[in-house]
């Protein structure tokens, strides 16, 4: 009797197992379909790590950022204050035509002063008014002792002179009775082209 009751028991312990292993044959491996799977096994794509961010490109149409200017050269100062190749030309033209005439002047030559003069000079200053006025504003001088040109400058227009080249010159003069003074000697250029003196004054 008891060999009867352990057959029956013997097949279904056998049936049992029999079960197991094919399930366990069927059962999908640990982590194919889990949380923690990392590893594909051919019943499924594997999961994708997550893709890196793309660099962030600019929007469309956004300025793209220009580089910083160069700074621009700043402007040579100005320019020397020496006067140009034609007016240098006609200021030394100018000065040359004055010194002579001045040197009519030291030796008391009135006469020749005046007509080696501008023909405007000669027109608004008659030779009597010449030769009685110059030899008074002369004397108080006396002899010249040395004379410096200091300053030149030309002008275009003169107040109650019509138009032209005029070159005024201002000599630093010491003479035997007055040590300091200032010589002013304007010079016209003539249509002859030629230098002469139009006005002398002292200071």
């Amino acid at each position: 009797m008891n060999s009867r009751k352990l057959l029956p028991l013997t097949a279904l312990l056998a049936a049992a197992l029999t079960a197991s292993a094919a399930f366990a044959q069927l059962k999908l491996p640990e982590g194919a379909n889990g949380a923690g799977g990392a590893r594909g096994t051919g019943l499924g794509a594997p999961v994708p790590r997550s893709a890196e961010p793309p660099a962030a490109t600019p929007p469309s149409g956004a300025p793209s950022p220009s580089p910083s200017p160069s700074p621009s050269p700043s402007s040579s100062p100005s320019s020397s204050a020496s006067p140009t190749g034609d007016t240098a030309e006609m200021q030394e033209a100018a000065r040359l035509a004055a010194m002579g005439w001045l040197l009519l002047l030291d030796r008391r030559d009135w006469g020749t002063a005046w007509d080696t003069a501008a023909a405007m000079f000669r027109a608004s200053v008659p030779l009597p008014a010449w030769m009685d006025g110059i030899p008074k504003a002369r004397a108080p001088l006396g002899a010249l002792i040395e004379r410096t040109p200091v300053e030149a400058v030309y002008k275009r227009k003169l107040e109650g002179r019509p138009e032209g080249d005029y070159v005024t010159l201002v000599f630093r003069s010491r003479f035997d009775a007055k040590p300091d003074v200032q010589e002013l000697v304007t010079t016209v250029r003539e249509p002859d082209g030629r230098w002469r003196v139009t006005g002398y004054s002292t200071r």
